[in-house]
């Protein structure tokens, strides 16, 4: 088994490839959420690892008056189309 050690805020500079950061599926570009980890428990009390994904969607914003394609959660889609009007 290989460990690596990495100082926090540090691990997306491990997965850059020619100075640009890999986009991570199923992580909004707006707020930052992305997966969150637990348990299945089952009627017998076992433990076995999970994974939840936010609920994310591509999409077109207008960013200071240009349109930007980006990959955002349902939450922050609303957000933006109700502040819009």
């Amino acid at each position: 088994m290989i460990m690596l050690l990495v100082a926090p805020g540090t691990v997306a500079a491990l997965f850059r490839r020619d100075s640009e950061e890999i986009q991570v599926a199923g992580k909004c570009e707006i707020c930052g959420k992305g997966p969150q980890f637990g348990h299945n428990v089952s009627h017998s009390n076992r433990k076995t690892n999970r994974m939840w994904l936010p609920n994310t969607h591509k999409a077109t914003i207008q960013v200071a008056g240009l349109s930007k394609r980006v990959n955002a959660c349902t939450r922050c889609l609303r957000t933006i189309s109700k502040s819009q009007g």
